[in-house]
């Protein structure tokens, strides 16, 4: 095997500026002055991703990971996290942006407020080179979020400019500590108090999975006041200061930090509260329900890392073997090359396009415009899309492995990193379990199953008849039945069969939107959506013409 040189791809520069997708995705679902602005800005964010930011985010990963500091040279305790000049650099940038802050108040050129598509635009370019700090930039996104929406306006004038800095003020990074030792995803068990003192709620016990810790400025708390009932609804959310207004720590300390396998670049450890001042945010009655907001937030950031990893799998694979060659020949001369490129092609669009569909849903619902509806749906959405963006992550970055050979499991390779960052993402914000017992909720709840497959059929009876549109009604009468069925089967076979059902919706969201792609534009996204749904739904019978090989040209 040798390398081919001058070849038709070069190395990428711009993350943003080959990516045809999200410039559409941006198109719709942008206005015209807002549409433009992005555009220069993702364009100047998707080359500082591309250049910068990724050679940084290498060098944290392999050397320059954070480190505790835990007593300074007179053995005074400080618990204080070391990060390199890089990381620092990166996390000034970033923020400046206004990845967090635009969300929650006016871009200055435009004049008004950003938005969530906007902002998870420019996360999912991050998401190329470096997913690992994405996490804190999503915990400062749901303390931005939780701030703003419940706490009173003395509580957000203390914090939520610092935690929306764009350079103005000094950065808070945010953090969200729910994960106790005893309870781990069963956040009712939790036991950490909250005591009153005449002046101040205080906080005395650990949490055991603290990511952010020494690098917030403040962190989202859940704690139990003194003679609150047990289980979640006895907990309450509190805003808890990193330092005291005199720059001391706030009564707190890191006992050690995590040796995570990867996004090496958060600092993620277990911190213990020895009398730390808290605020109350909102209704002390109303912790969980706040926290749980907070973290449907954090399962779509989760989302958008997954299909930022997804993509760079792909350009690294792409390029990879369009400058290789073996046995006399062009790796992308092999049909098996090309069939797995252009099936990795085809379910990174449909995965970026329903994301984002979603996403648009998610605004209208965090800015209070949502119906009824529109709020199951979107869970349901949420849960389904993160549980699949998730999986389909490391699937991403194993395939991308397997076409680099040998050299794909060296770290010279960024591949390695990313089959390492992509792997966590199936743990954080809830794993497929957890995922799949929030849908069968849903069902039972709210029937979500009926609303989901009303919104399919609606939003088919729209698009132009088609064999594709032919294929996905088909698939959507089978999901109908599957579902009928599904919500008559006792609790325990229903948490059994969960996961698969969960997958399902997945599938049936991803190809009613892959139609509606290739019914506006044609072209290259028709035959995206052929691709598949042949891929997902096992159309493909053996001696058929291979579309993935006749479209590769088109589609890769």
């Amino acid at each position: 095997m040798k390398v081919l040189q001058n070849v038709v791809a070069e190395k990428e520069t711009n993350f943003f500026s080959s990516d045809d997708t999200l410039q559409k995705i941006l198109e719709q679902m942008l206005d015209e002055e807002f549409y433009e602005y992005a555009l220069e800005k993702l364009a100047d964010f998707g080359a500082l991703v591309c250049g910068e930011i990724d050679a940084r985010a290498k060098h944290t990963d392999r050397e320059g990971e954070p480190r505790l500091i835990r007593y300074d040279k007179y053995g005074e305790e400080v618990s204080e996290i070391w990060v390199n000049e890089g990381y620092k650099k990166t996390v000034e940038q970033t923020y400046n942006t206004g990845i967090v802050g635009y969300v929650h108040k006016e871009i200055p050129q435009l004049g008004r407020k950003g938005n969530y598509v906007y902002s998870f635009a420019q996360g999912y370019l991050l998401s190329h080179a470096e997913p690992g700090f994405y996490c804190p930039v999503t915990l400062t996104m749901a303390t931005a979020y939780l701030l703003d929406h419940y706490a009173d306006e003395e509580l957000k004038a203390k914090f939520l400019p610092h935690v929306c800095s764009t350079g103005e003020v000094e950065l808070y990074e945010g953090a969200t500590f729910l994960t106790e030792r005893q309870g781990g995803s069963d956040v009712g068990a939790n036991i950490l108090e909250a005591r009153f003192d005449g002046t101040h709620y205080r906080l005395y016990g650990e949490k055991y999975f603290a990511s952010n810790a020494g690098m917030c400025g403040v962190a989202m708390v859940l704690a139990r006041m003194l003679g609150a009932p047990e289980g979640t609804k006895g907990l309450t959310l509190f805003a808890v200061p990193w330092r005291k207004e005199d720059g001391s720590l706030n009564h707190l300390r890191i006992r050690r930090l995590k040796d995570k396998l990867g996004v090496r670049a958060v600092p993620s450890g277990e911190v213990e509260f020895d009398g730390s001042i808290a605020y109350v945010v909102g209704d002390p009655k109303k912790g969980i329900y706040y926290m749980l907001e907070a973290l449907n937030l954090s399962r779509i950031c989760n989302a958008v890392a997954s299909v930022g990893i997804m993509r760079r799998a792909l350009l690294e694979s792409k390029y990879y073997v369009s400058n290789r060659e073996a046995f006399g020949q062009r790796l992308t001369n092999y049909p098996m090359i090309r069939d797995s490129l252009a099936k990795m092609a085809s379910k990174l669009h449909a995965e970026v396009a329903t994301l984002f569909d979603m996403i648009r849903l998610y605004d209208r619902v965090a800015g209070g415009e949502g119906t009824d509806r529109d709020i199951v749906l979107n869970r349901l959405n949420i849960a389904i899309m993160k549980k699949e963006t998730a999986e389909q992550a490391i699937r991403f970055a194993h395939e991308a492995i397997e076409l680099h050979g040998g050299n794909g499991y060296i770290e010279d390779f960024v591949t390695p990193r990313l089959l390492r960052d992509a792997q966590v993402l199936t743990v954080w914000e809830g794993t497929a379990n957890i995922l799949a017992l929030e849908v069968i909720r849903l069902f039972k709840k709210y029937k979500a199953h009926e609303l989901f497959i009303d919104e399919m059929k609606q939003r088919l009876k729209k698009a132009k008849d088609s064999k594709l549109k032919e294929i996905v009604s088909e698939k959507l009468m089978e999901l109908s039945e599957d579902l009928e069925k599904f919500v008559s089967l006792d609790d325990e076979t229903q948490t059994y069969e969960g996961k698969g059902i969960s997958q399902k919706l997945a599938w049936m969201y991803e190809s009613v939107v892959a139609v509606e792609w290739a019914d506006r534009y044609g072209g290259k996204y028709e035959k995206l959506a052929d691709i598949y749904l042949e891929d997902t739904w096992k159309l493909r019978k053996l001696g058929d013409p291979m579309k993935t090989v006749l479209y590769f040209n088109d589609v890769v």
